[in-house]
């Protein structure tokens, strides 16, 4: 059997003025465990600003596309970039920062971005993060390549 277009009903705006196309977008508590990272222990539990902040460091720390139990927007690419020339990391990780960390639907926008070379090997990042909220904070992160 072919289907035809006769068993299909045209809806347009008129018939559907009863259903409800309006939809109430809200945010998902983002309460979290407060990590130690440096002990390697939960102590106690964090929201709002300083749960994100704890994201962001977690999303730098994780490479991206490397482990299966993280979605392939979860991570912060880097890999490739370790042995490569100063001036083209300097000129890539800004845009991969902004790819890594806007992919947390908490954050809005990444803004002043500050990226010195501080070793023969190492960069210092400063950026200012813009949340949904319109929160906003600044983060530092120094960067091995």
């Amino acid at each position: 059997m072919i289907p035809n277009n006769e068993n299909y009903e045209d809806f347009d705006d008129e018939e559907n003025d009863g259903l409800d196309t309006e939809f109430d977008m809200t945010s998902e508590p983002s309460l979290t465990y407060r990590l130690d990272v440096d002990n390697k222990r939960i102590i106690g539990r964090i929201d709002d600003i300083e749960a994100i902040k704890q994201a962001i460091l977690l999303i730098l720390q994780t490479e991206r596309y490397k482990f299966e139990m993280y979605s392939w927007d979860y991570g912060f690419e880097m890999e490739d970039l370790r042995g490569a020339s100063i001036p083209y990391v300097m000129s890539e990780v800004k845009q991969r920062l902004i790819d890594a960390l806007t992919a947390d639907d908490r954050i809005e926008s990444l803004e002043d971005f500050k990226i010195t070379k501080t070793g023969k090997n190492t960069l210092y990042i400063v950026f200012t993060v813009i949340t949904t909220q319109e929160d906003e904070f600044e983060m530092e992160s120094e960067v091995e390549i």
